[in-house]
């Protein structure tokens, strides 16, 4: 503490006081106190969410690599926000259909965000339609029919 700070024997409440009021100028502590980031994210805390495929789309990656990353855009069921989802593996987005159930969980990236190439896609799919997607991909189970 800087030479302001109260000394002796009874000044514990005081800097305590003091330690708690400038606490809230710490941009991560005012964050986390205030739920911010909780509040913004679509799965509201929880790792994984369901959702429905409303639609297929290509992003296009980030320089210097060029390509279009398949995505889909999903509408989640607990609380109706539509995210768009990365279909990791080769041919994955043959595998997804319009309609279909989805569980997304998220990518992986720095502090909850998007990874890699793929920009302003925080999440990925894991599951379809109670099938693993990797499984579905190696071709070792079918896609059940809804």
């Amino acid at each position: 503490m800087g030479s302001k700070a109260p000394k002796g024997e009874l000044a514990a409440r005081k800097l305590l006081e003091k330690r708690k009021k400038f606490r809230w100028s710490d941009v991560y502590y005012k964050r986390r106190m205030l739920r911010l980031d909780v509040k913004s994210d679509p799965l509201q805390g929880a790792p994984m969410g369901r959702g429905i495929v409303l639609e297929k789309v290509g992003v296009e990656s980030k320089q210097p690599n060029s390509a279009i990353r398949k995505c889909v855009r999903t509408q989640l069921i607990k609380n109706g926000k539509v995210i768009t989802a990365f279909l990791p593996g080769d041919g994955a987005l043959n595998a997804v259909d319009e309609h279909d159930e989805v569980i997304v969980e998220g990518i992986g990236g720095s502090r909850g965000g998007s990874m890699g190439d793929i920009p302003g896609v925080r999440w990925k799919v894991i599951m379809i339609n109670g099938v693993s997607l990797k499984q579905l991909v190696l071709g070792k189970k079918e896609k059940p029919m809804r």
